[in-house]
């Protein structure tokens, strides 16, 4: 971590509004301690309760099956090699169904990110067969996961096959997971929170290759 983390308890000077945004952080991380994460946002008490509130909402309020949710969340993960956000949610998405071979395609599948042959994805319509290790709508939030994370602007033919499987509500609130872990991700990362940058996700280096080769 390139900053210390905050005291847990916190210091006996913190004043009594510090001390109230601690106590929601703890409550909801509750049966749980304070992560790595909330000791280094609690540099900044204000940023750390907004954090706080907003997370907390993506996680526990919106409609979304917990698989897709974790789906999402895992995925920016990989992309943003993020062990620490994987080592916390991987463990989720099989709680929520996800089996091994989506595990492990959710790891390694390589972007298609630039790509302009996208039939493959579509063959089957609406139906909810398999497509390797993931159903069609996990595909389908996959790929949206990866041209919102690595690419930005997510292409009309993606967006399409998304609403395909999902509400207009359950949209929303996909975008804004996928949003919002990217941003858990780039603060993990570049403040190395619970000391992971040297780690690499197993089946990272394709992504990885495809991302550095946009960046250049």
């Amino acid at each position: 971590m390139r900053l210390p983390y905050i005291r847990d308890p916190p210091s006996s000077t913190s004043s009594s509004e510090d001390l109230a945004i601690i106590s929601r952080v703890r409550a909801r991380r509750s049966p749980h301690p304070l992560q790595a994460l909330d000791l280094t946002l609690l540099h900044s008490p204000p940023v750390a309760d907004g954090w706080n509130t907003f997370l907390g909402a993506i996680r526990t309020c919106t409609s979304l099956p917990a698989d897709i949710r974790e789906i999402a969340i895992c995925r920016v993960a990989v992309l943003n090699h993020a062990e620490y956000e994987w080592m916390h949610h991987a463990p989720i998405a099989r709680e929520a169904g996800v089996g091994d071979d989506g595990m492990q395609e959710i790891r390694e599948m390589r972007s298609k990110v630039e790509q302009s042959d996208l039939g493959e994805e579509e063959s089957g319509g609406k139906g909810e067969g398999k497509e390797g290790g993931l159903r069609k709508s996990q595909r389908a939030v996959m790929d949206y996961t990866d041209h919102m994370t690595l690419g930005v602007k997510v292409p009309n033919e993606v967006f399409e096959k998304l609403k395909n499987y999902f509400s207009e509500r359950e949209i929303v609130e996909i975008t804004a997971t996928v949003a919002a872990y990217n941003c858990v991700s780039r603060f993990l990362v570049a403040l190395d929170v619970g000391e992971m940058n040297q780690d690499k996700l197993v089946g990272s280096a394709d992504i990885s290759n495809d991302h550095e080769a946009q960046s250049k």
